[in-house]
């Protein structure tokens, strides 16, 4: 359950349970607290601070520097790094970061790696269920692994062939489409989810994870069916907040596992992974005219310009632009 918040009990770091304290507090998501905890520690070891009063936002830019001169980071690593200290120091610790001066991070932006729809299919086609729908999902709807992986029964609207992404990246919500040629695995999947929940009410178990402490606000939601995880996992584990048995979903690993064999037999020798599927749904969508706003909305991007990547990715083959030596 490496998605779920541990308890401030379990941190062995005054300094570290305020920090945290005071991120959940701000209603930041998990994946931000666990990503500025971990660059707030490399910061405090990089200038060597023993106390909660040696930190200083002096030092800030004498950090970032580091990153991008002695550890090579990109434009996006930096930036993140500078994101959690200057959270740090502006916000926990209220001091001025007004006037940061530093060397920022040269490297271009990449072009992500995208499948044809061939090597897609091809790819889905080396999958066994639950993998191969995990893969479906993030080639036909767009989503993220971990998206996928934390869909619930009530997220899946068979009627308008809609899903609502829970809690994605940056803590928002939105909807993306359900392909139609999946409806009929979908639901076959929740027909799966039902008999295995039932099973789990019969033997006194059948809570799942809620979160923002949804749980003591609706006791009895936590056993409902809508509640459960779309994918899953096969074996009741323990819910280190609450102590519970629950029923979580299936681990992120083992689908990039899955995938990564499957790319293999494919023979395909791009840098490639589960992140693919959904560059790849980006770029069909481009090719076949869809406008990038739209694209943008389905795909949860709050800035434009990250969106407008794929652009790079399609631009080639819609332009109609023929080499010298095929003419």
């Amino acid at each position: 359950m490496k998605d779920i918040p541990q308890p401030l009990s379990a941190i062995n770091s005054n300094f570290i349970t305020e920090l945290t304290s005071f991120i959940r507090v701000r209603g930041l998501s998990y994946s931000t607290e666990k990503t500025y905890v971990h660059w707030i520690k490399r910061y405090i070891n990089f200038c060597g601070y023993q106390s909660r009063q040696d930190i200083s936002s002096t030092d800030i830019s004498r950090f970032l520097e580091y990153l991008v001169i002695e550890k090579n980071v990109s434009p996006n690593t930096q930036k993140t790094a500078l994101n959690a200290v200057v959270f740090l120091c502006r916000e926990l610790l209220k001091q001025n970061t007004d006037s940061l001066k530093y060397k920022r991070s040269k490297k271009g932006p990449k072009i992500p790696e995208v499948f044809t729809h061939h090597e897609a299919i091809t790819v889905i086609n080396e999958l066994a269920e639950p993998a191969k729908l995990v893969a479906q999902l993030m080639y036909g709807s767009g989503l993220r692994i971990n998206e996928t992986l934390r869909l619930r029964a009530a997220d899946i609207d068979l009627e308008t062939h809609s899903i609502t992404v829970r809690n994605g990246k940056g803590n928002r919500d939105r909807k993306t489409l359900l392909p139609s040629m999946l409806v009929r695995s979908i639901k076959q999947q929740l027909d799966l989810v039902k008999v295995l929940h039932d099973r789990d009410l019969d033997k006194g178990f059948g809570e799942v994870y809620m979160p923002y402490a949804l749980a003591l606000k609706f006791p009895t939601q936590a056993r409902g069916y809508g509640w459960q995880y779309l994918f899953p996992a096969s074996k009741l584990t323990v819910d280190p907040r609450s102590g519970k048995m629950m029923r979580h979903h299936i681990t992120d690993r083992t689908v990039q596992k899955h995938v990564m064999r499957a790319i293999h037999k494919a023979k395909i020798i791009k840098k490639a992974g589960c992140h693919t599927f959904r560059h790849s749904f980006a770029t069909r969508l481009l090719e076949k005219g869809t406008d990038l706003r739209n694209i943008q909305e389905l795909l949860g991007h709050s800035d434009i310009k990250t969106t407008q990547i794929y652009t790079h990715v399609a631009g080639i083959h819609k332009s109609g632009v023929r080499s010298p030596l095929d003419n």
